[in-house]
């Protein structure tokens, strides 16, 4: 596909993750930067995303939000980056990619916000609690090297990218599988671009 790829962003948001996968898989694109409160919520904005809210990505006449279905379609419009697995073997990339995308997201908000969800009520959280959510990640990193087995893939950056934000901001453990993981996936040209170039955007305190 050969149509301009546009990316709209504020460095400090989960467009973060949105410019790694677009560092991973070598394409050109535009930035539009767009500010809170202001250009998110302008009507050229809105026309793109009536959220209001970034990231979204606009490929030719295709329009992408929400952070892991821009992660999956990248994956998709790109293949020659391999970020995700022939369609046989995608079960563990689903997976994974999603239960970011759900069960992570929906805890660590939970927590942050500081909702208390009662015992008898866990199971329709979808995710039970962030205790348990964690556990499963734990798990999959301790038997597999990456989330979809052996491969880096569009999961590692959607998935992986919270697990780095949370350790980072001390709202998950630290656990030995998830900083072995985290060594390798960060460590990525494509995760250091991105790293380099949003911080480089980020208004310098006077």
């Amino acid at each position: 596909m050969s149509s301009e790829l546009i990316f709209y962003t504020n460095p400090m948001s989960r467009g973060r993750t949105v410019r790694w996968m677009l560092e991973e898989t070598g394409t050109p694109y535009k930035t539009e930067l767009l500010e809170y409160g202001t250009t998110m919520k302008a009507a050229a904005y809105l026309a793109i995303n009536p959220m209001g809210k970034v990231p979204a990505i606009k490929h030719g006449d295709t329009v992408v939000t929400e952070t892991a279905a821009i992660c999956a379609y990248l994956a998709d419009a790109f293949p020659q980056a391999n970020l995700a697995p022939a369609l046989a073997d995608r079960g563990a990339y689903y997976r994974w990619l999603f239960f970011g995308a759900g069960p992570l997201e929906q805890a660590f908000v939970n927590k942050a916000l500081g909702v208390q969800v009662p015992e008898e009520r866990k199971r329709m959280t979808g995710y039970g609690s962030l205790e348990e959510v964690v556990d499963a990640l734990d798990k999959r990193l301790q038997e597999s090297p990456y989330f979809a087995g052996k491969t880096f893939t569009a999961a590692d950056v959607y998935t992986g990218g919270l697990i780095g934000w949370l350790t980072h901001f001390g709202m998950i453990e630290k656990r030995p599988a998830f900083m072995d993981y985290l060594s390798r996936i960060t460590v990525r040209p494509g995760f250091v671009r991105a790293q380099q170039i949003d911080e480089a955007l980020i208004p310098k305190k006077e």
